[in-house]
């Protein structure tokens, strides 16, 4: 198109006046920044010549570098993409410093708190021993979750919890509340959930004696194990029962109390006669002679009725042959 062309290049192999201001600002900004460079290494007392000269190698020296930052490796240099790409985006102006030192809290907590139930997985012992975790964890998002203005005269609550649709510190605490109650723990403690309760303490003590009985006659015939340790193991026994009947056991009181049958009647091969034998086997006999009973009872009841039946016809039938024989006489 004619009406470009004294906007455009001759063709040839030469560059527009444009192009090679360009290129002469790009060399102008390598020169400057080289020179800087230059400037500053003899500043902190480097020579350019000689033998102060600064080298590779002393350069090495004066600036340690420590492994992880090397400029070569590839991890460093996903390193620095990452932190250009978070400096690209402005502050977001959505959320307030206070809200954010509260989520930070929320996130140094919930790491302590599920630290925690790992820690204690195996043997199961999170309720005795995580409750506190548990309430640190809860505070925080009570605070985060509140409808009360902060010092910033802000709420938390709807850019921590309700700005996006995934809501991922709602979903996080939902998810270790669910696993808090699945584990039954507030039914071995107290009702602020500040300490054990005094009856999961007791099944502790009661729990420990029978575990110390064990490990007192382990060693050589276990029919004295079985023996020895019947008292206490039948005391614990009874005690679980009265606690899975008043809805006080938790999923530690659970664990520890089916290890220990594991041991009484696997480990030790010992057994105790339950106390409910007798009345079972009385109620069996009642119901294994019902039907005889019944049908006992039934027999004798017909034979009655029968005798009932048969006498008003014989009176009657001696009554007219009474009356008949009068006629004739």
């Amino acid at each position: 198109m004619p009406k470009f062309e004294s906007y455009t290049c001759p063709k040839m192999r030469r560059f527009c006046f444009t192009d090679a201001l360009v290129v002469a600002f790009v060399v102008s900004g390598i020169t400057q920044s080289c020179f800087g460079a230059t400037e500053g290494n003899v500043a902190a007392g480097h020579e350019a010549s000689g033998d102060g000269a600064l080298t590779p190698e002393s350069a090495a020296r004066s600036v340690p570098m420590p492994p992880s930052l090397l400029p070569f490796e590839d991890h460093n240099v996903g390193y620095y993409f990452s932190l250009g790409l978070t400096a690209a985006f402005p502050d977001d102006l959505e959320v307030s410093d206070y809200c954010l030192s509260l989520l930070r809290i929320f996130g140094e907590r919930y790491v302590n708190y599920v630290k925690c139930l790992v820690s204690y997985t195996r043997p199961v012992a999170v309720c005795e021993n995580c409750y506190k975790n548990f309430n640190n964890l809860q505070e925080i998002y009570l605070n985060i979750s509140s409808d009360a203005v902060g010092p910033e005269n802000v709420s938390c609550l709807d850019s921590l919890i309700r700005f996006d649709r995934l809501m991922l510190v709602f979903n996080l605490y939902n998810a270790q509340t669910d696993i808090w109650a699945a584990a039954d723990c507030k039914q071995c403690l107290t009702g602020d959930q500040q300490s054990l309760s005094d009856t999961t303490v007791y099944f502790l003590t009661v729990l420990n004696n029978s575990v110390d009985c064990f490990d007192q006659h382990k060693q050589g015939n276990h029919s004295e194990l079985c023996k020895e340790c019947k008292k206490p193991y039948q005391t614990l026994s009874a005690l679980y029962n009265r606690m899975e009947k008043n809805d006080t056991l938790c999923i530690d009181l659970e664990d520890k109390m089916n290890v220990t049958r594991r041991l009484w009647s696997k480990k030790y091969n010992c057994s105790v006669p339950r106390e409910e034998t007798v009345p079972v086997i009385a109620v069996s006999s009642f119901m294994l002679f019902l039907p005889i009973i019944f049908y006992l009872s039934n027999f004798l009841h017909s034979e009655q009725k029968k005798r009932k039946l048969i006498h008003p016809k014989r009176a009657k039938s001696n009554n007219s042959l009474m009356n008949i024989q009068e006629k004739f006489s």
